[in-house]
């Protein structure tokens, strides 16, 4: 005797022959098709009742179609919830900002959509795998702060009404995480959510999930070593986890993660100039009156590069020391053209691009260099010119940080928005002893983003920031 099956799932298709209906079903675990027959299913005359995007309960045993697909002969059929509104079809709901206002009809009308929601969840658990693996602690840590700290960025304000206390949403975890270290949690990682009170863009959401994680006895070059290995770990996770869409996705990827280049930024600078056919002194003389703009230019032109000279020239003329200067440079020399300049011996894709070794004055949390004190143990990772993560070794000595965070106040009481306050407890917890340790940060979203392929961080975001809905 066949054996009975219950199915149950929402409606996404329904043709009728006759006496003999097709309604197509979709649940987590895929679509089945329902063969519903006048003589076999009871109350065959109210499929007339049943829309698109109804949820149903059907009552069946397994059979195949002519064409050889596996179906249910339905012989009972019950609606479970009646949708009020039709779904759309995959033609008609192509407009970008409803489909992010109403992801709940997007997942749906979309499955490829779902499909990069599923991937999310599978990067984060091999991200946990992996730490997990190398006896790192998962923990928790305040997301409402009394000061501003842990990275340079304008935070959220919130306030306390019973303790009548302002407060700042985090906009990083870090000095948390190094206060446990300080308690000796030696390996520590938290997967936070993440508030910075800045622009919209393809890159930033307000609200925003941020890998950090601090090992002792390790150094920053330690970091790099693991932060490929990991990268490579969770790729792998994600091919086993979603092989045919991981397959789709790594087929259309610009880059490659077989090998990773490592490039101390002052090097990278001299190189970018270089190739630019520009002087090496561009840095120390872009903020002149006298600086021959259009001569540089037109140079860098005629080498394939397009520089945007007005704002680097305006990034140089608030620069107070010659590190900031470097990292100016920098950020507009070298960082646009990592694709274009770092690639594989083949030629046909980019690989990621550790840059290392930036001046202390634009790194306030990382230790100096033992061999060039106007350095800091630090890297960012560039894969496919998305900024990917950052690290460095960590600052421990209590004097040292004193003065970067006066300094930072300084910076602030200048204007200056993106700075952190003067944090005392944390300068009291360094006294009490942090080991040599480095710590990581790293975007989930923008991992995401790069694993899928996504262009914009609000395609691996379920429910972005968008601008209040007005009628029309």
């Amino acid at each position: 005797e066949p054996t009975p099956f219950r199915v149950a799932g929402r409606v996404l298709f329904v043709r009728s022959f006759g006496g003999v209906t097709f309604v197509r079903l979709r649940d987590r675990t895929g679509e089945l098709q329902l063969y519903c027959e006048q003589g076999s299913l009871v109350d065959f005359e109210r499929l007339e009742d049943i829309d698109l995007g109804d949820f149903v309960e059907a009552h069946g045993v397994a059979m195949a179609t002519q064409k050889g697909e596996l179906s249910i002969r339905a012989e009972r059929l019950r609606l479970l919830t009646k949708a009020y509104r039709p779904l759309p079809t995959k033609t008609s709901f192509k407009d970008v900002e409803s489909r992010y206002r109403m992801r709940y009809v997007d997942l749906v009308a979309n499955p490829h959509v779902a499909g990069v929601f599923r991937a999310r969840s599978a990067i984060v658990a091999a991200l946990r795998e992996f730490l997990d693996a190398r006896g790192f602690l998962e923990v928790e840590t305040p997301t409402m702060h009394t000061l501003v700290g842990g990275a340079a960025a304008k935070p959220f304000k919130t306030h306390h009404n019973a303790l009548d206390l302002e407060l700042f949403m985090r906009i990083a975890p870090e000095l948390f995480l190094k206060r446990l270290v300080v308690g000796g949690f030696e390996r520590v990682y938290e997967i936070a959510r993440c508030y910075r009170n800045e622009g919209l863009s393809t890159r930033h959401n307000p609200e925003f999930t941020m890998l950090e994680y601090y090992q002792a006895y390790a150094t920053y070059e330690t970091l790099m070593d693991a932060t490929e290995a990991m990268l490579r770990h969770v790729d792998a996770r994600l091919a086993e986890r979603l092989p045919a869409e991981h397959a789709a996705w790594a087929s259309q990827r610009a880059f490659s993660l077989e090998r990773f280049a490592r490039v101390p930024m002052a090097e990278g600078l001299a190189r970018a100039l270089a190739k630019a056919g520009l002087p090496a002194d561009v840095p120390q003389r872009v903020a002149a009156d006298d600086a021959p703009i259009k001569e540089w230019a037109k140079a860098a032109k005629a080498s394939g590069r397009e520089i945007d000279w007005t704002n680097f020239r305006a990034g140089a003329k608030k620069c107070e020391s010659p590190g900031e200067l470097v990292f100016c440079a920098y950020e507009y020399v070298v960082e646009p053209f990592l694709t274009k300049d770092y690639r594989t011996e083949a030629g046909d894709k980019s690989v990621p691009v550790f840059i290392i070794d930036y001046p202390f004055e634009v790194s306030p949390l990382a230790r100096k260099k033992d061999s060039d004190p106007s350095l800091v143990d630090r890297f960012e990772l560039f894969i496919e010119g998305r900024e990917l993560c950052n690290a460095f070794s960590e600052l421990n000595d209590p004097e040292d940080q004193d003065a970067r965070f006066r300094a930072q106040v300084a910076k602030k009481s200048r204007g200056e928005e993106e700075t952190m306050d003067y944090d005392a407890d944390y300068v009291r917890a360094l006294e009490h002893g942090l080991p040599p340790t480095a710590g990581f940060g790293m975007g989930v979203d923008r991992l995401t983003m790069l694993l899928t392929g996504a262009t914009s961080i609000r395609d691996v975001i379920l429910f972005p920031l968008l601008r209040p809905e007005t009628d029309t």
